[in-house]
């Protein structure tokens, strides 16, 4: 029997950071996001909570938990906001995991106990203004100098790059060509420490959405950090990269099912109280109906991150059914956000209510960490063909 009601364990955390994102988060994040600033505040209270560390083992500051556990946390608080959300997913997945998956025990040591602990933030500069979803065209380059890394190059699009308390960047550069010299080019992953001379966080973006969120481009002038900062095999930074992405789409496709399941709640809400005609408009079967299919896009949705989560923590493939679950989840997120805007009307229009923050937030659940386009690209490929 399939059985995906949740244990104990994962009940009581799901509940847990459901309470804090209800009575800590929801009060305050509008004021944030209004002002563009990022939420110290909260982010510390994550990592009291442990957050940061759920999905690593005790001996590295961690939990003990797993990757649903994380993807759990991520649910809750996508459903009343998805700043506060992505700057959890994008400080695990793409700060801490990249140090656990291909770190050698010194790095690991030396950046996940402070990076479990909410403490400090990592960011992992992939993007580049020539290349995102083409993640190969990478020019951002790095070469041996008298025992250390000199980097030269920039990033596009880093989340918490530049907070007060980032401490850590993870960036591809190419460090050379592969197959004695034939042209193709070698990528390598290399840890670089925050501050360092020559790494600037340019200033933040001004975004549609995420506006808690802290997102910067970078550039690197002759970074120098020792050769021991290479992360994993030289060479290997590109299928490494791969690897934390699958990981992360399935995270990302947590949040994105809150945000969905966000929108239907507020909707359910929003439809008991308010009135035409004389009647709660959600006794029409236009609106009952409209937020009937909402709730259809969260659960299946939810259903497939469930999954594909499944299959990872079983050591089984699961690059297709993550592709599927960033796919249906994102999708549901914007549909569910464009739904709850007209079930609110006018209101759904003002920046003061949370379905306004869902709609201008969600458009960019289908394009980061893959965009639609590359997971079915991935489906299609996985199917065969």
């Amino acid at each position: 029997m399939i059985d995906f009601r949740l244990g104990d364990e994962h009940e009581t955390l799901r509940k847990t950071v459901e309470e804090f994102a209800h009575e800590e988060v929801a009060p305050v994040i509008g004021d944030f996001y209004e002002r563009e600033e990022f939420p110290y505040d909260l982010v510390a209270q994550m990592g009291r909570m442990g957050l940061f560390g759920l999905p690593f083992p005790e001996e590295y500051g961690g939990m003990g938990g797993d990757y649903f556990a994380l993807c759990l946390a991520l649910e809750e608080l996508g459903k009343v906001d998805q700043s506060v959300a992505i700057t959890l997913e994008a400080g695990v997945s793409l700060g801490a995991m990249p140090v656990y998956r291909f770190g050698n025990e010194v790095q690991k040591q030396e950046w996940l106990p402070l990076l479990t602990s909410g403490k400090a933030l990592g960011a992992f500069g992939l993007t580049e203004s020539g290349g995102g979803t083409d993640a190969g065209a990478t020019k951002t380059t790095a070469r041996l100098d008298d025992g250390h890394w000199v980097i030269n190059g920039s990033k596009q699009f880093i989340t918490n790059s530049g907070t007060d308390i980032t401490k850590l960047v993870t960036v591809t550069a190419v460090t050379g060509e592969q197959g004695g010299g034939q042209g193709k080019r070698e990528i390598s992953t290399i840890l670089v420490p925050v501050p360092t001379e020559g790494f600037t966080a340019e200033p933040a973006y001004n975004k549609v959405g995420w506006n808690a969120s802290d997102t910067h481009p970078l550039s690197f002038d002759d970074v120098r950090v020792p050769k021991e900062n290479l992360l994993g095999e030289r060479g290997r930074g590109y299928a490494n990269f791969l690897r934390i992405l699958d990981e992360g789409r399935i995270a990302i496709a947590a949040l994105s099912v809150g945000a969905a399941q966000g929108c239907v709640d507020e909707c359910v809400k929003y439809a008991k109280e308010r009135e035409a005609f004389g009647a709660a408009i959600g006794t029409y079967q236009a609106i009952a109906f409209k937020i009937a299919r909402m709730e259809a896009r969260a659960y299946a949705a939810r259903t497939a991150y469930y999954d594909a989560a499944a299959l990872m923590l079983a050591g089984k493939p699961f690059k297709k059914a993550a592709a599927i679950a960033k796919l249906v989840a994102s999708e549901a997120a914007m549909d569910n956000a464009r739904d709850a805007t007209q079930v609110f009307g006018g209101y759904g229009f003002m920046n003061e209510y949370p379905v306004a923050r869902h709609y201008r937030d969600s458009k960019i659940l289908e394009i980061g960490e893959g965009t639609t386009e590359v997971q079915l690209m991935l489906i299609a490929r996985e199917a065969g063909l």
